[in-house]
């Protein structure tokens, strides 16, 4: 069983670690752009903080024993989160717009913060 805390630490850290996996993938398309020299510091500086986050929030999941598992699609709507804890293993269901909306607000929050 997932207590509510330990729920937002692990839901902070799969938004965290989708983030990380969509900045990685848009870094070779950022590669092809004439102003890479502009864009790549930035999403270098972003992905180190994230990872960095990504990394604490893992270790922390696991002193509560908590890990995910895997990612599976159900469809093209939603996807299942498999969690592994201390007393018995987690499913749970996320809407993949939700997600990318959540990423999406994160990134965003981020960068905006940066630049102040």
């Amino acid at each position: 069983m997932i207590k509510a805390d330990e729920r937002q630490l692990l839901h902070k850290f799969l938004l965290l670690e989708l983030a990380v996996k969509s900045l990685q993938v848009d870094y070779l398309k950022v590669e092809q752009f004439k102003m890479k020299k502009v864009f790549l510091p930035m999403m270098d500086t972003l992905l180190k903080d994230l990872r960095k986050e990504c990394f604490n929030l893992k270790r922390e999941l696991e002193k509560k024993r908590i890990r995910v598992v895997g990612w599976q699609s159900v469809d093209e709507y939603f996807s299942d989160v498999q969690v592994a804890t201390a007393g018995d293993d987690v499913v749970l269901r996320y809407a993949n717009q939700a997600l990318k909306s959540h990423v999406e607000k994160l990134l965003i929050k981020r960068i905006t913060n940066d630049k102040s």
